[in-house]
């Protein structure tokens, strides 16, 4: 593999002046020799002007956050990455890479999840390039590289978990997001470490049942819902009553046989978990009629 090496390029600024007073030199020397009649200095006057026009070549622009790559005839020479006006061999070739931060949003894919129920999903990807070697010449188009791996890594997080998971112990797509970023940041930074790149974040934007299977997984998501909700609603009551029953027995207020004590739990129960108010009824009579 070929990895980068930071190359430190001249000063442009100190570079272009000494070309510019060689190429005035040279039209000082060659008006000298015509006028003069000496062929000597023309010729020479002619070289140093055709070589620092040559030389001009070799100033680039290095913009902040941005490597320029350098190649000559094809072999790796190194990166420049000092911002600024900057001079190197003009037969280098120089190719501008972008170190900034960058980011993207994957199309809505449409996959299975472990348990085979269609969904959709994107997810958006936070990157840069960190090695402009490996980008270069590692891979043949490094932005369609970390584009195509990272929706492969998204299709295969989607079919290794549960949409939505039946108990707390299960790891799902909408219940564990945080977990799910972490693996899917691993994954995709696993597919892309021979692109040079790093993947700063990578979180699920999107994600939903597909169209042809929403509405019975609503009416799944609402019915565990309820039943949840019924769950937590008795054993609330069951502790009430079961507080009722003991303060009762301890302040001596009341002393209940078994079949009322039963009768006055089933009726504590109705009340708590009932859906509707209860309609309070006054007892004229005894305790048993």
């Amino acid at each position: 593999m070929i990895r980068e090496k930071e190359r430190r390029a001249v000063s442009g600024y100190a570079a272009l002046a000494i070309l510019l007073l060689a190429m005035a030199g040279a039209i000082y020397g060659f008006v000298q020799g015509i006028l003069h009649q000496d062929k000597g200095t023309i010729i020479a006057s002619i070289v140093v002007f055709v070589g620092s026009v040559v030389l001009l070549a070799g100033l680039f622009v290095v913009d902040p956050n941005e490597g320029r790559v350098l190649q000559l005839f094809g072999s790796y020479v190194g990166t420049v990455k000092q911002p600024g006006l900057r001079f190197a061999n003009p037969f280098y070739s120089k190719r501008r890479l972008s170190l900034r931060v960058r980011n993207f949003e994957s199309a809505h894919l449409k996959v299975n999840d472990i348990e085979g129920n269609p969904i959709e999903l994107a997810a958006v990807v936070v990157w840069r390039v960190v090695d402009t070697a490996e980008a270069c010449f590692e891979v043949d188009n490094y932005e369609n590289y970390v584009h195509v791996q990272s929706e492969a890594a998204l299709r295969n997080l989607a079919t290794s978990y549960a949409y939505d998971a039946h108990d707390d112990k299960q790891m799902s797509l909408r219940g564990h997001t945080a977990e799910i970023a972490e693996h899917l940041k691993t994954e995709i930074q696993a597919r892309l470490n021979r692109a040079g790149v790093e993947v700063i974040e990578a979180r699920i934007s999107h994600l939903a049942y597909a169209p042809e299977i929403a509405s019975a997984m609503l009416q799944r998501q609402q019915a565990g819902a309820i039943v949840a909700a019924r769950t937590r609603i008795v054993d609330g009551a069951v502790g009430m009553v079961e507080m009722a029953l003991a303060r009762l027995e301890e302040n001596k207020v009341v002393t209940l046989d078994g079949e009322r004590r039963a009768a006055m739990v089933s009726n504590l129960l109705v009340v708590l978990c009932g859906e509707r108010s209860a309609q309070p009824v006054v007892n004229t009579g005894t305790l048993y009629q």
